[in-house]
């Protein structure tokens, strides 16, 4: 099966009321995992990329590539897009397109209000031209992603108002407003804004995302679900189920050198990970 935009695959969510999760990218054997997953579970998935992963595993073209050869050798049949997860220019994002993504997040989150629809509208203006799929952000969302690092003093919920009048302005397909989520584990318990949640659902009427997925508890997620979220990102859970499982194996034979011994248990984690959440966002057996 090719590979696809989010937009469709998050249009039937929300219609639907469950999520699609965006699983990161960070080596092989999470690329193998999150696929092996997806098929298994029957679920779409989006398969998110940062810029620094990228430049980890050796380019955008370079990760196109490895998913579309594992996507081959696994038979894999689900809808999967490569979303540029962050993506801090409008250069980066035409960058990931070319080299085969899918879809791409324009981050202007940083910018004012009026630089950021300017830049996302640039964005959206080359994507949909060659059918590829379009996020953008609104607010500060607290925490670390690659070396973009936003303490807690900064964080800043998006305002309704502002969320209106970039999705329209823009054009975009989904759209993620901080509303109190994080990237990376949580310092206590996650404080969701569920009333300014359920009033930019209402406001802007197109998918919403949330990013910082790890640690939301499920009551928590069903109701984000509800109030319009159609895709959740996962990126620190699937990385200390890893770290976790290779701790574990180097602990039971010291000797062991072969990095298939300790890799192989790190992809199951993730795996497995990948597929309980893919059950907990209700995305099993959507594709």
């Amino acid at each position: 099966m090719p590979l696809v935009s989010m937009k469709e695959m998050l249009q039937k969510a929300k219609a639907e009321s469950y999520a699609v999760g965006q699983f990161n990218l960070n080596n092989l054997e999470y690329t193998q995992a999150i696929l092996l997953a997806a098929e298994e579970e029957k679920s779409p998935v989006i398969l998110g990329v940062s810029e620094g992963a990228a430049r980890y595993m050796g380019g955008f073209k370079t990760i196109v590539t490895l998913v579309q050869s594992l996507m081959e050798e696994y038979k894999v049949t689900v809808p999967v897009a490569i979303h540029l997860d962050h993506g801090s220019s409008f250069e980066k994002c035409v960058e990931a397109m070319y080299a085969g993504f899918t879809s791409v997040m324009i981050d202007g989150s940083h910018h004012p209000l009026e630089e950021n629809i300017a830049i996302t509208k640039q964005v959206v203006a080359v994507a949909h031209t060659l059918g590829i799929s379009v996020e953008a952000e609104l607010g500060r969302i607290g925490g670390q992603e690659d070396d973009l690092i936003v303490d807690d003093a900064e964080a800043a919920y998006a305002i309704p108002a502002e969320c209106e009048q970039l999705v329209r302005e823009t054009g975009v397909d989904c759209f993620a407003p901080a509303l109190g989520s994080v990237h990376g584990p949580y310092k206590g318990e996650p404080n969701l804004g569920f009333d300014r949640m359920k009033e930019i659902d209402q406001l802007v009427g197109i998918p919403l995302v949330l990013h910082g997925g790890t640690g939301i508890p499920t009551k928590d997620v069903q109701k984000a679900i509800e109030f319009g979220h159609a895709k959740i990102n996962v990126n620190t859970e699937s990385q200390i189920a890893s770290a976790k499982a290779v701790r574990e194996a180097l602990a039971a034979d010291t000797e062991v050198y072969d990095t298939r011994k300790f890799m192989g248990p790190a992809r199951e984690a993730i795996k497995e990970t990948v597929k309980g959440k893919m059950r907990e966002f209700g995305s099993s057996n959507k594709a």
